[in-house]
């Protein structure tokens, strides 16, 4: 066995992600434990400090979706106590919540991204770091740091814009008005520093959404994407560049719109992607090799790595 440490891992918490991240902590708990390793599941409530110190935890694999398990909250707490723990770090995983910023980093990156206009939840305006919205409808309006799609509309008119706002705002924090790009969602998936390979995904809804994404048989999923050698090849560097642009670690997912031209459009980073044995990581991983157990087990040596083990 890799480690002898007891394996903690971290699910639930109370996000608008709770049940997706209890599904997929279930499926990694029942892997390590299928290796041979010494994991228990840890609902990651208020009293996390005192479970961690009474479970006597020594790494945390982190399965947690949203909220402040994946926006850095619970890797600084972690780093507090002195738990190593999977995936990214804190800055990298606070910029990666935040669709608005990391949107800045990537461009900086010298990346494509949607032209997008950020919408204040204290003040309904638009707010400096907006790049300027100049493009005529359709449009995607979203919640500023939510993740699996939650609150995400597509506007087709402008008068639709203002109730789409009201759902995307109801989640507590600012919105982005983006322009929408037509063409291809490909999500890549990375670990450790390597694109492991895209996953095209085609709703049958009209996009991508929360009842897409967990509803069976509302999505084709085709492994790897119908994209041109030299396209696919952009969209995996451009997934590659925007996750070390964050400074992201262990495994992440990078979600993109690949234009009529083959040009990718960096949507945002995962840095803790869903992980049911059907999700679309360990699908990625599947078709590169990997089976769901050698994925599980590969994103916690990367931790280990980390701390010189």
């Amino acid at each position: 066995m890799l480690t002898d440490r007891k394996i903690g891992v971290l699910m639930g918490g109370a996000s608008s992600e709770r049940e997706v991240s209890l599904r997929s902590g279930a499926s990694v708990l029942n892997a390590l434990k299928s290796l041979g390793y010494n994991a228990v599941p840890i609902d990651a409530g208020r009293d996390i400090c005192e479970v961690l110190r009474n479970e006597n935890i020594g790494l945390a694999y982190l399965v947690l979706h949203g909220g402040w398990g994946e926006d850095g909250g619970i890797q600084g707490l972690l780093e507090v106590m002195g738990i190593p723990y999977t995936g990214s770090g804190v800055l990298a995983s606070a910029l990666a919540m935040d669709k608005a910023v990391s949107r800045v980093v990537f461009a900086s990156a010298g990346l494509h991204v949607p032209r997008y206009e950020l919408v204040s939840a204290r003040t309904k305006t638009r707010a400096p770091i907006s790049q300027g919205l100049v493009a005529p409808p359709p449009w995607v309006v979203k919640p500023r740091r939510e993740g699996s799609s939650v609150g995400i509309s597509i506007v087709r008119e402008r008068g639709k814009l203002d109730e789409a706002l009201k759902t995307a705002l109801s989640f507590g924090g600012d919105a982005l008005i983006e322009e929408f790009i037509e063409g291809k969602e490909v999500h890549i998936g990375l670990l450790d520093g390597r694109a492991l390979g895209g996953v095209e995904v085609r709703p049958s809804l009209e996009f991508y959404s929360y009842e897409a994404k967990y509803t069976s048989g509302k999505t084709q999923y085709i492994v790897p994407p119908t994209l041109e050698a030299d396209a696919y090849e952009r969209a995996k560097e451009a997934a590659l560049k925007a996750h070390n642009a964050l400074g992201c670690s262990g495994a992440t997912r990078v979600d993109l719109i690949v234009d009529a031209r083959g040009i990718p459009y960096v949507l945002e980073v995962n840095t803790i992607p869903g992980m049911t044995e059907t999700s679309l990581l360990p699908k990625i991983a599947g078709h590169a090799g990997l089976s769901f157990p050698a994925l599980v087990e590969e994103i916690l040596k990367s931790a280990l790595r980390r701390q010189g083990q």
